[in-house]
Formats: structure tokens, sequence, C-alpha cells
């Protein structure tokens, strides 16, 4: 039984809230130490609960620790395979399919759309930081090393998009495959996303054609290493396997052990006498991960009783939020309050961070390649058609599929209550 402790509150919002928003304002700031943010915001939150609030399952040493162990499977499955993704995305980058791509681009201003299709199915099954980067790494070729901020920014909402209606295609969604939310109650997210995809993919694809446009003759020759392309369908297909066996017929045991990342471990260990993965990548990915992690313990960490209710304009809303504060941490909230339409939200938080782009981690993974992208001002003014894409798909994922929140996490029907739920609009014969 969880037990509510009333702490310091300023202006009538929790300390823990006030501490919350400025480690995500320091990581947006100081985005050459989040690390350092992240950790330091970590260790103030604790000390403040240990000090004045207690947490949810106690006060003290005794409390923080039941926190822990309440939190440690979900931590240790992200932690898993945020590490474990980073050496899948290697495997695909190294197989030379990214390097095949170009030579299928059309001329004119459909070759850079058909280069965001391209980002946009990469990441739904590939992690949408690495289909980011691939996007940056073809765009750079074929457009001569001259692209465009707001085709950057397109990059960016291309790889949210692709991924946002897939469970192995963007953190925020990995995460709620593992707090045990379906695949299949995400994927209507594509509903918007690919609204969202044609919106800004055009007038982006635009842009770029008028500042340089596509060569699509610079692709290597090498043969691909269908190989390398095989061991990437076995890492993922053995954690859809495993995630499967545990989330349906096993779902008692879902919360005592990491099972899903331990999974892709071990078809990665498996597979590695066939080809080396790239071990170098680890230490800096063991930062980034740490990074991560860190934010979600702090928003572990929050009294999400305080939060709004679960609605479609409170997830809309957090589209917005996402970007300016990480959709990690947002994500997790979510998931801790419950009560959402997992595919909305999923879109919300993804798709949305692209709008600013320290928003997501594609952003600022894009970011670290093409330090022009790094001005909120201009990101904002070139990629205007992210925001409004963003908007005028969420609508239409609302008008298409509806808003159909759960109150029990590990399933994806029985509405919270019927007022809670948008249906699509009747014909006039049948209104």
């Amino acid at each position: 039984m969880t037990t509510q402790f009333v702490g310091p509150m300023v202006f009538g919002v929790p300390v823990e809230f006030i501490l919350f928003a400025m480690v995500l304002a320091g990581v947006a700031i100081f985005h050459n130490h989040t690390l350092q943010v992240a950790l330091t915001g970590v260790a103030a939150i604790l000390f403040h609960k240990l000090v004045f609030t207690g947490f949810k399952h106690g006060t003290g040493l005794s409390g923080m620790l039941a926190h822990f162990q309440h939190e440690w499977v979900i931590l240790a499955n992200l932690f898993c395979l945020l590490m474990g993704f980073a050496l899948l995305s290697n495997h695909f980058e190294q197989s030379r399919i990214p390097d095949q791509l170009p030579r299928f681009l059309p001329g004119g201003w459909m070759g850079g759309f058909a280069l965001l299709l391209l980002i946009f199915i990469l990441s739904s099954f590939l992690d949408n930081i690495a289909a980011a980067l691939i996007g940056g790494s073809i765009a750079t070729i074929v457009f001569r090393g001259q692209v465009h901020i707001g085709y950057l920014a397109a990059i960016v909402a291309a790889s949210n998009a692709g991924g946002s209606g897939s469970v192995v295609g963007d953190t925020t969604t990995t995460m709620m495959w593992i707090a045990g939310i379906s695949p299949m109650a995400v994927f209507h997210a594509y509903a918007a996303a690919i609204v969202a995809l044609v919106l800004c993919g055009v007038p982006a694809a635009m842009q770029q054609h008028k500042l340089s446009p596509i060569t699509a003759t610079s692709a290597e020759e090498a043969p691909i290493d269908w190989t390398r392309a095989m061991i990437v369908g076995i890492i993922l297909v053995m954690a859809i396997v495993v995630n499967i066996l545990v989330n349906v017929h096993y779902n008692e045991i879902s919360d005592t052990f990491p099972f899903i990342g331990v999974a892709v471990w071990v078809a990665i260990l498996a597979t590695a006498p066939i080809r080396k993965p790239a071990w170098e990548l680890m230490p800096e990915t063991f930062k980034g991960s740490l990074f991560l992690l860190s934010l979600v313990l702090c928003a572990s960490l929050m009294p999400v009783e305080k939060l709004p209710l679960a609605s479609w304009q409170t997830a809309f809303g957090l589209g917005f939020v996402s970007a300016v504060f990480d959709n990690i941490p947002l994500t997790a909230l979510a998931i801790k309050q419950g009560g959402y339409d997992w595919g909305v939200l999923a879109y919300s938080v993804g798709f949305g961070g692209s709008m600013i782009w320290f928003g997501s981690s594609a952003g600022v993974a894009l970011s670290s390649h093409f330090p022009e992208a790094r001005s909120v001002a201009n990101w904002l003014r070139h990629g205007w058609h992210v925001t409004v894409a963003y908007v005028i798909g969420f609508l239409a994922m609302l008008a298409m599929v509806g808003w159909h929140p759960t109150m029990d996490r590990f399933h994806t029907g029985n509405p919270a209550s019927p007022q809670q739920t948008i249906h699509h609009a009747a014909p006039p014969s049948e209104r």
C-alpha cells in the first residue's frame, strides 16, 4: 500500500516539480554537460524527498529502497535496450544497406521527400536516433553538404513519426512496451504520423530543393552484408518474441526481471562470433544511457497524483511540452499516471518533440553533426511546418481513430469510462 506525503510547495506547485523543471531546463541550456546536470538533479530530488516528503512507499532510507525495488526492472530493461540498440544500429549501418538507398531516390523535390519517407520506414523498426543519423548522413551526400535547417527539422520529425507507432522505433514507445503495454496499443499512432509526415515533409523537401537540388549518383557500390542484416533481424525477433511470451502468457512475472533487455543481449552475444559488434561504442553509449535513465528516475520520483487527469487535451498539450522538455521523463510520468490512449500519447510525445531541436533524442543526436541546427529561433523559423503538421496530425487521428483510454496498462481494450472515449462521428443518417 502506498502512502502520500505532502511537502513544501511554491505557489501551489510541489518543489519536486520545480526541481525537475530546473533539471530539464539545465539539460536544454547546458547541452554539453547533460549527464552532470541529470545526475545533480537526481541527487537534489532524492535529498528533498528524504528530508521533506518521503517516498510513495515509505519515508527515509527504507522508503527510498522500496522505491528502487519497485522501479529497478523498468530501469534495467531500458538500460539494456539503450545499450543494445546502439550495437544493433551499428550492425545495420555496417550492413551497407543505407549506402545503397541514395541510388533509388528520384530527382527534384520528390527525392527529398522520398528520403524522409525512407527515414520514417527505417525508424519503424530501427531506433529513431539511428534513423535520424542515417538520414542525416545520406542527406549530406545527396545534397552535397548543404542541408537546410528546415529539412533537418523534417528529418527529426520523420524519425520520430516513424517510431511513434512501433515499440522498437522510439525510446518512449519502448518504455511503454517494457511497462506492459501491448505493441498494438500504440500502432494507431500512425494515423497521425503519416498525415504529419506529408504535411511537414513536402514543404521541407521544397526548402531543401531550393537550397541544393538532390544528387543521387554517389552511392557506394560495395555489396550489402546480408549477415549483418540477418543479425539485426535476429535481435529484433528475439526481443519481440520474449516480450509476447512474458507480457501475454506470463504477465505475473513481467515485473520481476528485465526479460526483454536480457533477451536482446543474449541475441547480441550469441551472434557476436559471426560479426563482431562495435564494442568501442559502449563507453559513450553508457554515458548517454545513464543520462536518460537519470531523467526517467527523476520522473519516477514525481508526485504524479498532482498531474492533470489523463485526457486527449492533456495528451495534446504534452506534445508542446515535449518540444521543450525531454519526452523520456514525460512518458515515464504518463505511464505512472495511467489512463491514456497510448497511441495518441506515443504520437504526442514522439512527434511533438520534433518542434524544437532538443525536444527529442533524435534532434539532439542530429544536431551534434549539424551544429547550425542548435538555434531555437532558426529551428522554429525554418521548421514551422513541423508544428503545423503536429496539430493537424493530432486532430486527424482523433477524427479517424478516436480517444480510447485504458486504466489497466496491460490491456488494449476496456476504456476507462464511456465519458472518456471519443468515437468516430457517425454519418447523418445514423446520428
